[in-house]
């Protein structure tokens, strides 16, 4: 089992920035961490990977060249750093953990190939 908690979330003006936190704990092994966030209605999106191999990342086009994905493997926590936000990146914002290999796969984009999801963290974005 993989525990995921989130933080980091709350209320910021457009153009503002704003750094979440997932730290997890348990069975921390996994092949890949993501990002994705949920707006009221509509389905979940992914926005970014980073793999445990090499710390390759991939990020959605909504997020390319305003959020980025990190990690930090002694304390178990990736980080997604916002900048530039927008009103319509106002979301329930969720990580993940993958621990299934799926083979043929680059990056992992799709919510069902993460085993583990935290809890989520508000992020509100005003106009």
């Amino acid at each position: 089992q993989v525990q995921l908690v989130e933080s980091g979330g709350g209320l910021v003006q457009a153009g503002g920035s704003l750094r979440l936190s997932c730290a997890a704990s348990g069975r921390t092994f996994s092949i890949t961490r993501g990002w994705f966030r949920q707006a009221p209605g509509k389905e979940r999106e992914f926005l970014a990977t980073i793999r445990r191999s090499d710390d390759n990342t991939y990020y959605a086009d909504s997020v390319k060249g305003r959020f980025t994905i990190s990690r930090d493997n002694d304390k178990n926590t990736v980080y997604l750093q916002m900048n530039s936000l927008k009103p319509e990146d106002t979301a329930v914002y969720y990580c993940a953990a993958a621990t299934q290999l799926y083979g043929g796969v680059t990056y992992y984009t799709l919510s069902r190939q993460y085993d583990y999801w935290g809890q989520g963290t508000q992020v509100t974005v005003s106009s």
